[in-house]
C-alpha cells in the first residue's frame, strides 16, 4: 500500500512538471522569465504537499524584487526544495549536479549556477556570472559551508563566493551602492509532529557518502518532516567590505539560529535591521541599526 501511494505521489509530481515545463521553456526562450522565476516555486510545493512537508519560516527575508546573497547552512537535498518553494530563487551548486540524471535537469531549471571545485579559475567566473545575477535583482542562495551537515553542526563558512557581492556593485551598468547579504538557517525540527532529538537529526540529513536512492526510500516511509527556515539579521555588503568578515558575521548568525532550534535555548535577540560597515555613507531607513564590520 504505502508503494501505492507512493507512486501516485510521484505521478502528481510528474503532471505538475510537465505541466509547467512548457511555459518555463517559452518564458526563457521568448518572454522575460516572469513565468519562468515562478514555475519552479509551483513545482517544489505541489512536491512538498505530496509528501507531507510543512515549511515555516521566521524572521524578515528581503522584499520582492530585492537583489540579495543568501549564506545558507546545507543539511539535505530536501533544503533545495523547502527554500525553492518559498519565492524565485536560484542556488549556487558543485558543477558534478549538472550530469546527475534528472536533478541536473532540475538545477537548470531553477537556472543554478554551477562551480567546477577542481578549477581554481572558476571561483572568479562565478562570482561574475553571480554578481551579474544579483546586480539584475536575483536573490541567489549560497550554501556557505561547501557541502551538506548532518544537522546537529555548521561547518565553517567559506568566503570566496561572497566576492559575487562585490562583483555585483562593481557590475557594469549596476546601479547599487551595497548588496544585502542574507543569513538563513534551515532546520528539521520535527517528524511526524514530535521534536527530533540530535541522535534522529542525521537520519533526516544527506552528508558524507551516503547514497541518495536508500535515503529517499527512509525519507517515504518515515513520514512528514516540519522543516524551519530563519531569516537572520542582513549584512549591508559595500564596495569596500571585508568580505571575510562578512561571511563570519553571517555564520555567527546561522549558527546562533540552529543553536536555538536543536537545544531549544533562547538566546538574547540579534540587533533589528540590517547591519552595515563601520563608517559607511550609505543611506539607511529609519530603523536600521549599525554594526561594526571593519572595510577591506
Amino acid at each position: 500500500m504505502t508503494g501505492l501511494l507512493t507512486a501516485l505521489r510521484l505521478a502528481v509530481c510528474a503532471l505538475a512538471f510537465l505541466v509547467l515545463i512548457g511555459p518555463h521553456w517559452l518564458s526563457l526562450r521568448f518572454g522575460r522569465g516572469r513565468v519562468a522565476a515562478h514555475a519552479p516555486a509551483l513545482f517544489h510545493r505541489v512536491a512538498l504537499r505530496m509528501f507531507g512537508i510543512r515549511v515555516t519560516q521566521s524572521g524578515t527575508p528581503p522584499a520582492a524584487g530585492e537583489p540579495a546573497l543568501v549564506l545558507s547552512n546545507h543539511i539535505s537535498w530536501l533544503d533545495i526544495v523547502a527554500l525553492g518553494s518559498l519565492r524565485p530563487l536560484s542556488f549556487v551548486a558543485k558543477s558534478e549536479i549538472a550530469g546527475w540524471p534528472l536533478i541536473g535537469t532540475f538545477a537548470r531549471l531553477q537556472r543554478t549556477v554551477f562551480i567546477d571545485r577542481a578549477r581554481r579559475a572558476a571561483t572568479a567566473s562565478v562570482n561574475a556570472t553571480v554578481g551579474t545575477r544579483l546586480a539584475a535583482g536575483d536573490l541567489i542562495v549560497l550554501f556557505a559551508e561547501g557541502t551538506t551537515g548532518d544537522g546537529n553542526r555548521i561547518l565553517p563558512f567559506r568566503s570566496s563566493l561572497v566576492g559575487a557581492a562585490r562583483a555585483a556593485i562593481q557590475a557594469e551598468g549596476a546601479r547599487l551602492d551595497r548588496i544585502r547579504l542574507q543569513p538563513l538557517a534551515i532546520t528539521y525540527p520535527r517528524r511526524n509532529g514530535l521534536p527530533l532529538d540530535r541522535k534522529e537529526r542525521p537520519e533526516v540529513a544527506w552528508y558524507g557518502d551516503m547514497d541518495l536512492a536508500p535515503h529517499l526510500a527512509r525519507f517515504v516511509r518515515r513520514g512528514p518532516i516540519d522543516v524551519h527556515v530563519v531569516w537572520g539579521a542582513p549584512i549591508a555588503f559595500e564596495a569596500g567590505t571585508d568580505r571575510k568578515a562578512a561571511t563570519a558575521l553571517a555564520e555567527a548568525e546561522v549558527r546562533a539560529a540552529l543553536r536555538r532550534a536543536v537545544t531549544g535555548r533562547p538566546e538574547a535577540a540579534p540587533p533589528r535591521g540590517e547591519r552595515a560597515p563601520s563608517g559607511s555613507r550609505a543611506a539607511a531607513p529609519p530603523d536600521f541599526e549599525a554594526a561594526d564590520l571593519p572595510a577591506a
